[in-house]
């Protein structure tokens, strides 16, 4: 009893540890938009050259030399931190829930407001490190999820109208390591003990379950390859792996896995289970055809175990949108 005292002791100094890390990072995050509008408001008013922000960066070091982090070039990011967003006010609060470092990872490796947002959104969600948000960037989950928006089933956008941004078209498996010829038992063991880093593709609102889980329908065992739980969607996931490219009849076989779990483990609180069909390849166009028919809430979705072409991403994103 005195032990879970103590225990809920140490809850209460993380939480004040976190709320004064938390204030003064915004703090900081409002310094730097202030010195930032204070330039840019000199430049534009023709007060100062560009010359002068070099002059004021050298002041600063003259008279408070223990300052850090107040160089021309730093005092110019702070100039272009203010002028992306001055126009955005709804954006104000995210700038302040996330880190410098994270700001200035967003505002050099992104090309629009709204690809913005989103990682600023991203980023504050699942509390991304400078490391973590560089490889979201890099694996172009932004292009990915504005493709995967366009590929659930219309149960699923029934069933779950706030799934936007929750899947993603294709998944980047990189950091498995895998050789060229793997089966699906090598694809599962690899998601499994790599489980961090298969959350960190997923998103942190997934809670791991069980691989295997075996669902008992009549006199016969079945088994799921993996089970998750989303909290935001308050449901459960089943993921079913092929080393394969999509065929129709693994929809099957997914929907009833679903029946199974919404029938005999689903809670009564909970809203029907999802589905996620990963394959190595698809054809879009019986996807397309496969999905249109579908009773259940499903998506179909590839995997690359290597980082993709940016560029490519990109480019078919936009013949979406068009």
């Amino acid at each position: 009893m005195i032990q879970e005292q103590f225990t809920d002791i140490i809850q209460l100094i993380k939480q004040s540890r976190s709320k004064a890390i938390a204030a003064v990072n915004t703090e900081m995050i409002n310094l730097y938009w202030n010195i930032g509008q204070y330039v840019h408001n000199r430049i534009e008013t023709a007060e100062w050259g560009k010359s002068v922000v070099k002059e004021l960066a050298d002041y600063l070091q003259r008279s408070e030399p223990d300052l850090k982090g107040f160089s021309d070039k730093n005092l110019w990011r702070m100039k272009q931190f203010y002028q992306t967003y001055k126009a955005f006010p709804k954006l104000s609060a995210l700038l302040r829930e996330i880190s410098w470092t994270n700001n200035l990872i967003i505002l050099s490796r992104t090309k629009s407001i709204e690809e913005q947002e989103f990682y600023l959104r991203l980023s504050s969600q699942e509390k991304f490190s400078s490391r973590e948000l560089e490889r979201q960037i890099n694996s172009g989950v932004f292009e990915r999820t504005i493709i995967g928006n366009t590929k659930v089933s219309s149960v699923m956008r029934e069933l779950h109208p706030d799934i936007t941004n929750t899947f993603k078209d294709s998944y980047i498996f990189d950091f498995l390591n895998l050789s060229d010829s793997y089966s699906e038992s090598d694809l599962q063991k690899g998601l499994i003990s790599q489980m961090k880093n298969f959350i960190l593709e997923l998103g942190k609102d997934f809670l791991f379950i069980a691989e295997e889980y075996k669902v008992q329908v009549g006199h016969s065992d079945f088994y799921i390859d993996l089970v998750f739980y989303h909290r935001g969607l308050q449901c459960l996931v089943a993921f079913e792996l092929k080393s394969d490219k999509f065929k129709p009849e693994h929809l099957g076989q997914l929907n009833f896995y679903l029946e199974a779990l919404d029938r005999d483990v689903k809670k009564q609180n909970e809203n029907p289970s999802i589905g996620i069909l990963l394959c190595k390849d698809q054809d879009h166009a019986v996807v397309e055809y496969a999905l249109s028919r579908s009773l259940s809430p499903t998506m179909v979705a590839e995997y690359k175990i290597q980082l993709p072409d940016k560029q490519l991403l990109q480019q078919k994103m936009q013949e979406l949108l068009k």
